[in-house]
């Protein structure tokens, strides 16, 4: 499973331990990604998905997940969360 959150599309990122001595080791950062079930109100339906804490808090600012999506462009949603907005705008114009 990739560690990438759908939202706001935060992955993994490398860095470095430093010693005292100043000492350089690999490591990685990983994002604070959290499994949450999203309830779509225009589909009457609930998703599960990986987010990370600040994705979780940017559907939160813009009002939940179905004004996430309808706010957000496509061309910055990954594939799956675009096929949802076209669900959610195709219910809410019907």
């Amino acid at each position: 499973m990739a560690r990438r959150c759908p939202i706001t599309q935060k992955g993994v990122q490398t860095g470095n331990n430093v010693s005292h001595a100043n000492n350089r080791t690999r490591r990685r950062f990983l994002p604070n990604i959290q499994p949450v079930t999203l309830h779509s109100e225009a589909l009457g339906q609930s998703f599960q998905m990986r987010v990370s804490a600040s994705g979780l808090r940017t559907v939160e600012h813009k009002g939940g997940f179905d004004q996430f999506l309808l706010s957000t462009p496509k061309s910055k949603l990954t594939p799956e969360l675009a096929k949802l907005r076209s669900r959610v705008e195709a219910k809410i114009s019907a």
